[in-house]
C-alpha cells in the first residue's frame, strides 16, 4: 500500500520510516505534552468544538495568531524607531484597514480609541 510513497527528508535530517515521516506529502507535527488548569482546558475544548476543530488544532492556530501579532508589534516598533511615531491619521487609517481585512464594519464613535 505504501510502497509507492517515497520519503524525503528535510536538509540535515535523516529519512525516517514511512510509518513516522512523510516529508512533503503530509503536514508535519511535533507531539508535545502541556499542562493546563482544568477550567482553561475545558474552555479550550469548548472553543475548539464550537469551531469544529480539535483541541490541538485550536491551540496551534491560537499560538500561530499570537506569534504573528508579536512579530507585527516588533516590526512596528522597529519601523517607528527608524521613522518616528505614527501620526494619528496613520493610526486611524491602519485601524480602518485592519477592520476591513477582518470583514468588520468601520468603528463607531464609541469604539474609537481616544488619546
Amino acid at each position: 500500500m505504501f510502497s509507492s510513497i517515497r520519503t524525503r527528508s528535510a536538509p540535515g535530517i535523516a529519512p525516517l520510516s514511512y510509518h513516522l515521516y512523510y516529508y512533503g506529502l503530509v503536514a508535519q507535527r511535533e507531539k508535545r505534552s502541556v499542562s493546563l488548569p482544568p477550567e482553561l482546558a475545558k474552555a479550550v475544548e469548548e472553543a475548539a468544538r464550537a469551531e469544529g476543530t480539535t483541541f490541538s488544532a485550536w491551540l496551534a492556530q491560537t499560538a500561530a495568531h499570537r506569534l504573528k501579532q508579536e512579530a507585527g508589534r516588533k516590526a512596528l516598533t522597529e519601523w517607528e524607531r527608524e521613522n518616528g511615531p505614527l501620526t494619528e491619521a496613520e493610526l486611524a487609517e491602519g485601524r480602518v484597514r485592519a477592520r476591513a481585512s477582518l470583514g468588520r464594519a468601520p468603528a463607531g464613535p464609541a469604539e474609537r480609541k481616544s488619546a
